[in-house]
């Protein structure tokens, strides 16, 4: 997989470029500002960028407003942003894009490195993948917001904050001890009771569910 990625700080864009290359994959460029990250994906076309949110100038959202014009401009990109922080909006605006492949993950997620890797591939096969941090920030909000997941049960619960970080149902399964077709029955009962449309789109049922908890 071809990979573009933007870091500022030189040891951790070091260190993604060392792992995603012993992992197999292409790291095209490697770059530490905004405007650097989006010549070099207009240079390389890659299939993913991985970017951190605060880059130069201001340290902000360089990041985060790239990859939306990325992923705006280039719609078959797939992007996952770093942050060291939980911020909602970041993982409202990047669904918000329409369609699979972006990820939100928080930085200290890179020291798993079998399960950051594999969630940039998930996303660049067109998933999703949100920080479980964010999605339990989401989930307690909603808990005291939104009835219908209060109502929820905490096993359906459980199902339901894998789903919004993007795993299948064999994986939420594997990760759980459930049977597959417990799954399946746990995710119709909360589609039910968060009056959502059931969809065989994986991606499309994380944004579904992401936008219902996240909304005002």
């Amino acid at each position: 997989m071809r990979i573009v990625i933007g870091e500022d700080e030189a040891l951790i864009r070091r260190g993604l470029e060392l792992l995603l290359g012993d992992a197999g994959h292409e790291v095209v460029a490697a770059v530490g500002d905004a405007e650097a990250l989006l010549a070099a994906v207009e240079a390389h076309g890659p299939e993913l960028v991985v970017t951190d949110i605060r880059m130069p100038p201001t340290s902000t959202d360089e990041g985060l407003v790239a990859a939306l014009r990325i992923r705006r401009e280039r719609p078959g990109t797939a992007v996952v942003v770093l942050s060291q922080y939980v911020q909602r909006r970041y993982a409202r605006e990047l669904l918000a894009t329409g369609g699979g492949g972006v990820g939100y993950l928080l930085k200290q997620r890179i020291a798993d490195i079998d399960t950051f890797l594999a969630d940039l591939e998930r996303v660049a096969d067109g998933g999703t993948a949100l920080d479980p941090e964010v999605v339990e920030v989401m989930l307690g909000r909603a808990r005291h917001q939104v009835r219908e997941v209060g109502s929820l049960t905490p096993r359906q619960q459980e199902v339901l904050a894998l789903v919004a970080e993007g795993r299948s149902n064999a994986s939420i399964a594997a990760k759980l001890f459930l049977t597959e077709k417990a799954v399946v029955q746990h995710v119709s009962r909360i589609y039910d009771a968060l009056g959502l449309a059931p969809d065989a789109d994986a991606h499309r049922r994380v944004q579904a569910v992401v936008r219902y908890l996240d909304r005002p």
